[in-house]
């Protein structure tokens, strides 16, 4: 008997095609996932069809599928490989792996860093007005000699060489990423790391400020290894994956009538002020002359490291900053958002030990309560919390309080990402997604005190004495016992709160515009992804309230597949990656430090943010008004879900 596969044989095999080609498609996934792939720190989820959230196939279909193919080998394996084929090709094509993914952001990073030589002329034109011997090529081959020492010093897990560049918030900045990664027991091996192109594509000017932005086009090899590997092993290790090109923004602040000092700056190991030679040291301060360094007040000092793909340019206006400074003329926002960073890399160091003491120095002592409360409470429960890959997006004030019989306050919005939750203590942090978070941080400070400018971007330093702040648990300077953390003198810690929290506080009534942000000209408009309208909800905005949607759909521990559908319509017309928003479903609640209240004004809030962007076309379908209904019924809100619709 011939064992030629006919047409006939086929007929007979006609029932069996529909079930057979299903469970081809129910298996091509599973093959595809047999590895860990989709990210550089965690595997991506499957998307899986069911209610529920877990996944995989019932024993029962993996024993029909394999008796099949024993049976009919030459049938089942031909279509279990076309199958596989489809299955590649469908993820190849509608869903990017993070080759293709890091090709589309290098695009989008390139689109946005582009500026024409015009402009760039025009920029170094107005510098040498104030500062004749100012020339672009030094200042280009200087960034480049700094990237390239950076990323060493990253590597070396020491940035204490490259500390004098930096400013007090940069270089917490990378302590705390340093120190988080050893947390979760990885350090990051890099190699062959080198710069393709750099360009000058930025300059704002103040009366306190010059900030110039860098773009810094580079390429490295790049993975995670164990902590324990010898920098031998982590160099072998990343010479096993290949290399990958990307783009920064480095924004440098100088302040306006510095001048270029040819041969006599930090980079040749002298003080950029008096020109004498410079050691270094934990103060960042000259020996001879006892200039702060890193304050910007002599040379360019690195103040922010932005991903190309997140580079927007626009004007910002701050309520009461006019009012402020007619109290404090030095007040400039260059100083004030770099303390507020300062204290938000601090309070995330903090919560990571587990120890809120550690802000004593720079938190009010309610605050300091507070989180300690907190924490402690956590602490019994044997939980903790965890913050990986943690990385800010933005920092802008928000607005100034001026209260002549007491403090002055400072709302500062900090929009920041990181795979955040609650997790067992001394075990492996639980597997999370990447979450935009937005806070506002608040600061107050004793009105009548006055801004440091000699300090300048140097904000981590004792009003009193001048000396760098430690960790310790003590609420005084260690060096002159100057009592800290009053707001006496600086800026300090008062609280920080989601969003919406802090929203509602303030009872702020037009909510239409808080997520916005206004385009100044014609050219900015065109750096920054928009539907045509003068003003645009960003990204990271969008995932974070879907994100905020999946977890409260997953509070109460069913996820049903009419939920699911809609949250997946969401991903797909706010651009947000559906395997990103499963794995907020199954994380649940543990994504936000909490979720808002059913029935609060700060549900409301969400609510109505997400009514705009199902209106940002003009109009809501059918499958749009299902998804705010469903979203109304978990928040509490279905009797409100009109009257904004009639409102918009």
């Amino acid at each position: 008997m011939s064992s030629r596969f006919t047409p006939r044989r086929l007929v007979r095999w006609a029932p069996w095609l529909p079930s057979t080609l299903a469970l081809v498609a129910l298996v091509a996934p599973l093959m595809a996932l047999a590895r860990g792939g989709g990210g550089e720190h965690y595997t991506r989820p499957s998307s899986d069809n069911d209610g529920g959230g877990g996944g995989g196939l019932p024993l029962w279909l993996i024993y029909e599928l394999f008796s099949l193919v024993f049976r009919y080998p030459k049938v089942m394996l031909p279509l279990i490989a076309i199958g596989v084929g489809v299955w590649w090709l469908y993820k190849r094509n509608l869903h990017p792996d993070a080759t293709t993914r890091r090709a589309l952001e290098q695009r989008e990073a390139d689109r946005r860093t582009q500026v024409g030589q015009r402009d760039v002329q025009g920029w170094v034109n107005a510098l040498k007005l104030k500062d004749s011997a100012f020339e672009l090529q030094p200042v280009l081959d200087k960034t480049r000699w700094l990237f390239l020492e950076l990323q060493k010093a990253w590597f070396l897990r020491d940035m204490t060489p490259v500390r004098p560049f930096l400013s007090d918030a940069t270089w917490q900045r990378f302590n705390v990423q340093l120190k988080l990664m050893d947390a979760q027991g990885v350090r990051d091996a890099i190699t062959d790391f080198e710069v393709l192109d750099v360009q000058l594509i930025g300059l704002a000017q103040s009366h306190w400020y010059d900030s110039i932005q860098i773009r810094v086009h580079a390429r490295m090899r790049d993975t995670d290894v164990p902590a324990s590997f010898t920098d031998a092993q982590a160099t072998d290790a990343a010479r096993k994956v290949a290399p990958e090109a990307f783009t920064e923004v480095w924004t440098f602040v100088r302040k306006p009538g510095a001048q270029t000092r040819l041969g006599q700056d930090l980079f040749q190991g002298k003080c950029p002020n008096c020109g004498a030679p410079f050691a270094g040291g934990a103060a960042n301060k000259c020996e001879y002359c006892g200039a702060v360094v890193n304050s910007g007040n002599y040379d360019w000092t690195l103040s922010e490291i932005t991903q190309g793909v997140e580079h927007v340019r626009y004007h910002t206006t701050v309520d009461g900053l006019l009012a402020a400074r007619e109290e404090d003329p030095a007040l400039n926002l260059e100083i004030l958002e770099d303390r507020a960073s300062l204290l938000f890399w601090k309070w995330i160091d903090s919560q990571s030990r587990g120890d809120a003491k550690t802000l004593s120095k720079v938190a009010y002592p309610d605050a300091v309560q507070k989180l300690g409360s907190e924490l402690e409470e956590l602490r019994r429960k044997g939980r903790r919390r965890v913050f990986l890959e943690c990385a800010v997006g933005a920092v802008d004030v928000r607005s100034l309080e001026m209260e002549p019989r007491g403090y002055d306050v400072a709302h500062v919005d900090v929009r920041w990402s990181a795979r955040m939750g609650v997790g067992p203590v001394n075990e492996k942090p639980p597997q999370l997604p990447t979450v935009p978070q937005r806070f506002i941080f608040t600061l107050v400070r004793k009105h009548g005190a006055k801004t440091n400018t000699d300090n300048g971007m140097s904000t981590d330093r004792c009003p009193n004495c001048n000396a760098t702040l430690t960790d310790s648990a003590a609420t005084t300077c260690d060096f002159c016992g100057q009592q800290l953390g009053t707001g006496e003198r600086d800026w300090v810690l008062s609280s920080a709160l989601p969003f919406e929290a802090w929203n509602v506080e303030h009872g702020e009534r037009h909510q239409a515009n808080v997520l916005r942000k206004s385009v100044a000209t014609q050219s900015e408009r065109e750096s920054v992804p928009s539907p045509g309208a003068d003003v645009v909800m960003d990204v990271q905005e969008r995932q974070r309230l879907l994100y905020m949607m999946a977890a409260i759909a997953a509070a109460d521990g069913v996820v049903t597949s009419s939920e699911r559908k809609l949250l997946k319509l969401c991903s797909e017309r706010w651009g947000v990656e559906w395997d990103n928003v499963e794995m907020a479903l199954r994380s649940g609640p543990q994504l936000f430090d909490r979720l808002v209240p059913r029935g609060s004004p700060e549900a409301e809030l969400i609510l109505r943010n997400i009514v705009e962007i199902a209106m940002v076309d003009g109009r809501i379908d059918r499958k749009e008004r299902r998804m705010l209904e469903t979203a109304a019924q978990h928040l509490g809100l279905q009797e409100k879900l009109s009257s904004m619709l009639g409102e918009l």
